[in-house]
């Protein structure tokens, strides 16, 4: 059975153009991670830390509030849909006796992206920790895989890279301040990633165009997230020096809403091998919240709390250059 489940992972990375960017050893320790040797029980005391989490309404953003809200940290539930949200507040509430504060936030849509950092800065000077967990995943033609946002990107590029890159640099300020109250001077950002990248981004996909047309909607999301991790590695290589801690992170294969438009052939296994949302929680923790953490500038960490090795391609300057500026352009004046 474990066989059979590897073999079919390999195939859907396969699928997505994946080209065995990584060692299979890694890549089958990424679907079967060993015991973890870090547990939320290991994360110390966070009073002071303010914290934002991006999709934090359910799965493994909610399990990653409920941990932090068990060390005392101020938390802000970014969401776009507010009785969700409201819902999962409740729940922690009574869970940990600590709640959260919900921001409102649309990746998908630019203006509500720079509503919530104005919101957020207008209560806030700094922000330790900034988790953009949030994100949309088609890996087949699912109703909804082939809109386009009000801004004009393809509904898995605007929610997984174009809004979180604007949400993030719009929040360098209040992370520069977090740097200068964090006792070990830094602020971390995690970026969300996969096991499911492509090596390259095609740019003539990423709107509305032909191009974008003759893409499989599986391709589009491995697409973004290896984004994803060309931006944490170009975000640590501008930012490092004064502070910033980035890290993209491969959370696991786990049990959340996002697989709902999973490939079918795909679902038979998916109880053998998705893991809880709290499993799913515990790498991001150990980046953010462990001295160790302060080391992990750049880095593609997988399950359970560990380093990888990340696609070689999203590691180059040049490609890293590229994407930072061509979403700059994309969000100036927006």
């Amino acid at each position: 059975m474990r066989r059979l489940l590897s073999t079919a992972s390999r195939d859907l990375c396969h699928s997505l153009d994946d080209h065995d960017h990584v060692t299979m050893g890694q890549s089958l320790s990424e679907v079967f991670p060993p015991k973890p040797r870090f547990s939320v029980e290991d994360i110390q005391d966070l009073s002071g830390k303010v914290i934002i989490v991006t999709g934090g309404n359910s799965g493994i953003g909610k399990e990653t509030i409920r941990a932090f809200l068990t060390r005392n940290a101020r938390v802000y539930m970014a969401s776009r849909n507010e009785d969700k949200a409201n819902a999962a507040i409740q729940e922690l509430k009574t869970d940990t006796g600590k709640e959260a504060i919900f921001l409102p936030l649309d990746l998908a849509n630019l203006k509500s992206v720079r509503h919530a950092a104005e919101e957020f800065m207008s209560k806030e000077k700094q922000l330790h920790i900034l988790i953009n967990g949030a994100g949309i995943m088609y890996l087949t033609s699912a109703p909804g895989y082939n809109e386009i946002t009000e801004d004009g990107y393809d509904i898995q590029w605007g929610s997984n890279v174009v809004g979180p890159f604007l949400f993030i640099k719009l929040l360098i300020p209040a992370l520069l301040e977090g740097v200068a109250t964090s006792e070990d001077r830094t602020s971390r950002v995690v970026f969300t990633a996969s096991r499911l990248q492509t090596q390259s981004i095609q740019y003539d996909t990423l709107q509305d165009t032909t191009g974008r047309a003759k893409m499989s909607p599986s391709q589009r999301y491995a697409q973004s997230k290896f984004a994803s991790v060309v931006l944490s590695a170009d975000f640590s290589r501008r930012y490092g020096e004064r502070g910033l801690v980035s890290f993209a992170v491969n959370p696991g294969s786990i049990k959340t809403p996002l697989h709902r438009n999973s490939p079918a052939i795909y679902r038979p296994f998916a109880s053998l091998i998705h893991h809880p949302p709290a499993m799913g929680a515990l790498t991001q923790l150990w980046g953010t919240t462990t001295a160790s953490g302060g080391d992990l500038k750049g880095k593609y960490l997988i399950p359970w709390a560990r380093i990888g090795k990340p696609v070689p391609s999203s590691q180059d300057p040049e490609v890293g250059r590229r994407l930072w500026d061509w979403l700059e352009e994309q969000t100036r004046d927006k």
